[in-house]
Formats: structure tokens, C-alpha cells, sequence
């Protein structure tokens, strides 16, 4: 295998074209295929951590999305009625100065329209879904809906908890239901009655909200619930729900949240979705990154920021070693440890409920971990 093998991206969402953009900027020969016909600004916010910004700042992109996104000065945690802060974590400066980027919050959209500004377009189809992956003594085939093969020394699956290349790689199987569906929405400032944080979790006994600002101008907010459900089962950025039902769902908690629903005037569903942890990323010329390798909870806000390490972390193994098996070994022993230690956490639901020292998360920087070592924790 060549230094530079043909590389097939499949999915053009976080991961995929942070690990696109690192490509790019190591000279391999890749392209990214993505099954949808456009990007949507659908309504979904983003919580950019310091790891998360190393990324963008490492690909050019970090001024870019300053000007976009709002910088919160707190993360507070707050009881769903009384109001009473359980923990607040310091953002803003003291963030920075800590561990080295800034924490944002911004538009999922905003985010994506700057990754893909680090992404040649020619480089990128849409409309492209994949239907299976073929292996064989030439590398491996791809064929898609619309009839094309296309051939790849490395397949990349950054295509997401429904992952196509996962199966091929592992054979058919379904994620499984937590029994929790997500309910979230963008909307416009304009007119709310109530003043909100810049960034507050609610905790309930058995549900929780999440609120803040997603634009420099806090001119946009955003919310992401978590809510028992067990008959809702699909995983869909774009299925609607019934604001009346978070709205009923939500109506013990603190006035600040009730008056953040009553403004909204429409929402979206997803339901939250879980595989069991992989004992390999890799085989057969497929690699998985990811939810596509280790589905997130949204609980800890990290599922992108997980996928554009991984992306990172595969595009320096692929530079330090031309041997692609010893390159894939490499960056699966530096990503799964920190990968199944997030993955854990997020499960678990705690996150920032009590005092927290995030330094283990958020000081991670990709660009400089050790590759083909396991890192340690200290939490």
C-alpha cells in the first residue's frame, strides 16, 4: 500500500469532514460521500468545548466561528424547581486561560457551513447513499443507490449510529433504544418574556432541559430535553414533535423553563440511541469513527466533538505510519480508551451535576496526543 491510498469518506457530518479537512491538509487523495441532497439548517444548537475548538483551530477555522458563536461566562446546573445551583463551572476567560481554547455555543448549521468551507467541494457528492461495501484483493467497492460503484483502498464510516459501513464491517444489527426520546429547538429571542442563562442544565428526578444561546448576538436560544419514552424508537434529525408534550412534560419545573417553552413555537424528536462498545474499529479496509464506532448520549455534550478527534487522530495515523493496518491499529489504541471513558460518562448522566474537574476532557488536543498509546485518566 502506498503512502497515499484512495480514500472513501461516508458521511458529511462532523466527524466526516473534520477527518476531510485534515486530509486536505496532509495532501491525501480522499472524497466524501454524503446520502442527503442538501444540508438543512435544522434547529439544533452545539456545545463547542475546548477540545472541540482545538480541532477547528488546527484546521483554520477557530476565528470563523468566534464571530458566529456566543461564549457563555457559566455552565450552571440548576434543580428543576427551585432554581438552586448545584454546580456552576466558570467559561468565558477563566475557561480559556485554563485549558487553552474557549468553550462556544453555537448552530449545528453555523458549525457544519465552516467545516465545509476547510472541504473542496469537489471533493464532496451528495446524494449518495450507500448501499453496500464489497471487499477484495484490489481494495474495496462501493456501490450506492443511484447505481455507481466507486473503489477505495480505505472506507471510512463516519455515517453515524445507522453506520453502513459498520455492517458491512460487522455484519447487520440495531442500535438499541434507551427508552429516552430528545426534544429540541431553535427559535428567535424576540419576545421572550423571561430573561434565561447564557448556559443552564435543569435536573429533574427522571428528566431534564438544557438552554442557551447559540449566536454572538443572543438574537437565537436553544433546548435540548431529555424525556422517558418508550414507544418512540427513531433516530431522525429532522421527525417533529408536539410542543404541547414538552411543554406538559416540563410544567413543575422553574418558571425560567416553562417561559422558554411557551416562546418555542415548534419542535423536533429524536429518540436516544445506544450500541454496546466494539472490540474493533477496523478491518477489511473499513474504519469506523464516530457514532459510527461509539454512539454518544447527548448528556455530556461530546458526540461531535468525539468524532472530529477521531478524525483528526486517523488523519496523522495515516500520515506516521504507510502501512495502513499498522496506521488503523494506531489510531484505534489512541482513541478507545478516551472514547468508551466518554462514552461512559455520557451514559451515566451525571456530568456537571456535582462539582467537576472537566480537565481530562477538555484539555485533550489532537493535534498533539501521543499516537499508538492509550491515554490515562485523572478525573
Amino acid at each position: 500500500m502506498t503512502l497515499k491510498p484512495r480514500i472513501a469518506i461516508i458521511g458529511a457530518g462532523m466527524g466526516g469532514l473534520a477527518t476531510a479537512a485534515a486530509l486536505h491538509r496532509l495532501d491525501f487523495d480522499f472524497h466524501v460521500y454524503e446520502q442527503a441532497g442538501h444540508f438543512a439548517r435544522i434547529g439544533a444548537g452545539i456545545q463547542m468545548s475546548p477540545n472541540a475548538m482545538r480541532v477547528l483551530r488546527g484546521l483554520g477555522l477557530e476565528q470563523t466561528v468566534r464571530r458566529l458563536a456566543f461564549q457563555p461566562p457559566t455552565w450552571s446546573n440548576r434543580e428543576w424547581d427551585s432554581g438552586v445551583v448545584s454546580y456552576e463551572l466558570p467559561l468565558g476567560q477563566v475557561a480559556e486561560n485554563r485549558f487553552g481554547a474557549p468553550y462556544l455555543q453555537m448552530h449545528r448549521a453555523d458549525l457544519h457551513a465552516a467545516l465545509l468551507t476547510a472541504v473542496p467541494s469537489r471533493a464532496v457528492s451528495r446524494n449518495k447513499e450507500l448501499v453496500s461495501v464489497e471487499y477484495g484483493s484490489g481494495g474495496n467497492t462501493l456501490l450506492f443507490v443511484d447505481g455507481t460503484r466507486v473503489g477505495a483502498d480505505l472506507v471510512i464510516g463516519a455515517d453515524g449510529v445507522h453506520s453502513r459501513v459498520r455492517a458491512a464491517l460487522l455484519g447487520p444489527e440495531q442500535p438499541v433504544a434507551t427508552g429516552r426520546v430528545a426534544y429540541r429547538a431553535t427559535f428567535s429571542t424576540t419576545g421572550m418574556e423571561h430573561a434565561v442563562g447564557p448556559c443552564t442544565k435543569w435536573w429533574g428526578p427522571d428528566r431534564h432541559i438544557v438552554i442557551y444561546y447559540v449566536t454572538a448576538a443572543r438574537d437565537e436560544i436553544y433546548f435540548v430535553t431529555s424525556l422517558p419514552d418508550l414507544v418512540w424508537v427513531r433516530e431522525s434529525w429532522s421527525a417533529t414533535g408536539d410542543i404541547n408534550v414538552v411543554r406538559d412534560a416540563f410544567a413543575g419545573f422553574h418558571e425560567e423553563v416553562r417561559a422558554v417553552l411557551r416562546a418555542c413555537p415548534k419542535v423536533h424528536r429524536w429518540a436516544i440511541l445506544e450500541r454496546p462498545a466494539l472490540d474493533n474499529w477496523h478491518g477489511r479496509g473499513m474504519v469506523l469513527i464516530g457514532d459510527a464506532a461509539h454512539p454518544m448520549t447527548p448528556y455530556m455534550a461530546q458526540g461531535a466533538a468525539m468524532a472530529m478527534e477521531d478524525g483528526i487522530i486517523l488523519a496523522r495515523a495515516l500520515q506516521a505510519d504507510p502501512d495502513m493496518a499498522r496506521a488503523l491499529d494506531m489510531f484505534e489504541t489512541t482513541r478507545k480508551a478516551r472514547a468508551a471513558q466518554v462514552q461512559a460518562i455520557s451514559q451515566a448522566n451525571t456530568w456537571m451535576h456535582r462539582e467537576t474537574d472537566p480537565t481530562w476532557c477538555y484539555g485533550y488536543d489532537p493535534w498533539t496526543a501521543p499516537l499508538g498509546v492509550s491515554p490515562t485518566f485523572q478525573i
